[in-house]
């Protein structure tokens, strides 16, 4: 493919058309004065309303949401739901930490799913980048990582995961591997290199009753909407991929675009549709 092809590709996979994001009912602040230097900061680079202390959105009623620097991590909060916690990407502690540790390693479903073998360790698209969680399995196994988000606010909390990685020892490699780019970026962007494999896991309506997911589920949804273009992002990654697109679905959603896969792997809630564009290259004795 051409670079101008590559180029149009990822603005169609960055191009959002139903789903927005109102920065209107967000704003951005501290919990602790330490904090207020690096939030004033962060507030700039993502172009949020500057709160300060956090304690003052009580008196801006149309705020609904806030991000607030928290013991030097970026969270989200829904103001009126309390209750629901915090979101902020950690891939040093928790699930991720277990996963990393236990997950598996290239045994893993995922692995299989982008075609990861000896002699072939893919770059990854993964252009759905959501919380990182799926590219930073893949970041750990060796996997050179371009996430692409277009909410904003999805994007600030990822970009805040990835650099506190990149502080710690047990991570730093693996954050590395990870580059994120937010859609403003794409003009800028070399885009001359296609990547291996297109990684697609558009938002859906989860059935899973965890707390986790549904607390995620909900902020996310109330905040940027239902993802009702999913189907769009089929098209661009074919285009753009090299090797093969994997899209994550529920066990229990139709394929994206209601397009058959060339194979499908099984888990118990999910499953990977694989779209295989040509096959991947055998290892060179």
């Amino acid at each position: 493919m051409s670079p101008i092809g590559i180029r149009q590709a990822y603005r169609k996979l960055m191009s959002p058309t139903i789903v927005s994001e109102d920065l209107n009912n967000i704003a951005l602040g501290y919990v602790d004065s330490v904090d207020s230097e690096y939030a004033k900061r962060l507030a700039k680079k993502w172009q949020f309303h500057y709160l300060g202390d956090v304690a003052a959105a009580n008196k801006q009623p149309q705020l609904e949401f806030v991000l607030q620097m928290h013991h030097h991590a970026l969270e989200l909060c829904k103001l009126d739901e309390p209750k629901l916690g915090a979101i902020k990407v950690d891939f040093v502690e928790g699930a991720v930490a277990h996963r990393r540790k236990f997950g598996g390693g290239r045994g893993q479903d995922i692995a299989k799913a982008v075609g990861l073998k000896h002699g072939f360790t893919p770059h990854v698209l993964d252009a759905t980048a959501g919380l990182g969680r799926d590219a930073f399995v893949l970041a750990g196994l060796g996997c050179r990582l371009t996430l692409l988000e277009r909410m904003p606010v999805v994007a600030a909390l990822l970009d805040d995961g990835i650099e506190r990685a990149k502080l710690n020892h047990e991570v730093a490699d693996i954050a590395n591997n990870m580059q994120l780019i937010h859609g403003s970026s794409l003009a800028e962007m070399d885009l001359a290199d296609a990547p291996d494999v297109v990684y697609l896991d558009p938002m859906y309506p989860h059935r899973e009753k965890s707390a986790a997911v549904k607390k995620e589920m909900r902020i996310f949804q109330s905040l940027v909407g239902e993802d009702l273009d999913a189907d769009g992002l089929l098209a661009p990654a074919l285009a753009l991929a090299k090797y093969r697109v994997v899209v994550k679905r529920p066990s229990y959603a139709p394929p994206l675009a209601d397009k058959k896969p060339s194979m499908s792997i099984n888990m118990k809630k999910n499953r990977f549709d694989v779209y295989v564009k040509k096959a991947i290259p055998k290892p060179i004795s």
